[in-house]
């Protein structure tokens, strides 16, 4: 099933977006069916669940940690993850360009925004990232490059409220582009919309999608 499903989701998925396979809880042999589909960027949750994943796959995967991330496990996926979607504090970014270097790397992040209604969920707001990229310290970094911002909407039926969710991360991109990137041809990702909403993310810009059910079942 997972192969059919992969590809009837790739004809849903314009070319210009990137698919993040959420493979979180499930076991390498349900990745290996994807890989062998021809699928190359998974997304995890937890530190030590990718670790284990990435020591024991092929070594063109490009991994993405798309859960919350404490700044004292960072050093575990420095070595080789391709991309952190959630960076919610300057203090992890701090630590991520910190072992990034320990690494001889650039790692690619993206920052967090809070647009959910729910209170669970991590995330900037507007001032405190405009706050981070106009600190001294992030200037000073030279192992991180963000490419971009990441949110997850509410977990709701409305898709009004989804849409009107996703339109604020997309106005969180535009602005920091022009304020910050405007020359940065790099900063251009805007990874938004999972297996409920993905269709609605793209219609509103995302260029990355964090699916998993869609593609290996309920968990």
């Amino acid at each position: 099933m997972i192969t059919e499903n992969l590809s009837e989701l790739k004809k849903t998925i314009p070319d210009h977006v990137c698919l993040v396979a959420v493979s979180k809880t499930k076991p390498v042999s349900d990745l290996m069916i994807a890989y062998d589909a021809g699928q190359r960027h998974f997304g995890e949750n937890k530190v030590q669940e990718m670790c284990e994943k990435q020591a024991v796959m092929p070594n063109d995967i490009c991994w993405h940690l798309i859960g919350h991330l404490q700044s004292n496990k960072v050093k575990y996926i420095a070595p080789f993850v391709h991309l952190i979607h959630s960076v919610d504090s300057l203090k992890l970014l701090l630590e991520i360009d910190k072992q990034a270097k320990k690494n001889n790397r650039v790692i690619s992040i993206l920052l967090q925004f809070h647009i959910a209604q729910e209170e669970t969920k991590f995330g900037l707001d507007r001032n405190e990232a405009i706050e981070l990229l106009n600190s001294n310290e992030f200037k000073a970094c030279q192992n991180i490059q963000i490419i971009g911002v990441m949110g997850m909407a509410s977990f709701v039926e409305d898709r009004n409220q989804v849409r009107s969710e996703f339109k604020i991360l997309k106005s969180h991109f535009d602005f920091l582009k022009e304020k910050f990137f405007a020359t940065d041809s790099y900063f251009k990702e805007i990874s938004m919309g999972m297996s409920g909403d993905y269709s609605i993310a793209i219609e509103e810009g995302s260029s990355i999608v964090r699916v998993g059910s869609s593609i290996f079942g309920g968990r």
